[in-house]
């Protein structure tokens, strides 16, 4: 096993900022910067860098909380904590500038495998039902209003146990 992962948490905030409610992760994990976060916890903004956090989870995590516009049919700013599976996937086509969670899980199977580095025990998704994907900066009013929503899921994620199916629930 890589570093100790015994109690180290990443909260990574993915999305495009260019993309309107796409840049929902990245501005939760900006606002869960200003507070104080447990022990072992540590925040990184990804943006549309997923082979960077690929290989930063290389490094030992035992949970990964991803943060992300997550459409699943809801309303706009429904706020979603999704149990995700982190195992391998059997076939993807690795495009640099189409990153999603689950290209970078997929990837980061491969590299785990290829250099003895330890994937995450647990993967948790904290996703956003998106109002609009079009290009502009700036969330839209649903989604804007969520962001202080997912920040409460993730400190209860943080802090408690957090529930361990694997069906989404909005929260």
């Amino acid at each position: 096993m890589s570093a100790d992962r015994t109690g180290r948490v990443l909260v990574a905030g993915v999305g495009n900022i260019f993309l309107g409610d796409d840049g929902f992760g990245v501005e939760t994990v900006r606002r869960l910067a200003a507070r104080e976060l447990p022990a072992g916890v540590e925040l990184l903004d990804v943006g549309v860098r997923g082979v960077h956090l690929a290989y930063q989870l290389l490094d030992g995590y035992r949970t990964l909380v991803l943060v992300d516009a997550t459409a699943r049919g809801g309303e706009p700013g429904t706020v979603y904590l999704i149990e995700a599976d982190a195992g391998p996937v059997e076939s993807m086509v690795l495009d640099g500038h189409r990153m999603g969670p689950d290209a970078v899980l997929a990837l980061l199977a491969t590299l785990a495998a290829g250099t003895g580095g330890t994937a995450p025990g647990r993967v948790l998704v904290v996703g956003c039902e998106p109002a609009s994907l079009e290009e502009g900066v700036g969330l839209s009013t649903p989604v804007a209003a969520a962001v202080d929503e997912a920040v409460a899921v993730i400190l209860r994620v943080l802090t408690t146990d957090a529930p361990t199916h694997r069906e989404a629930a909005p929260c």
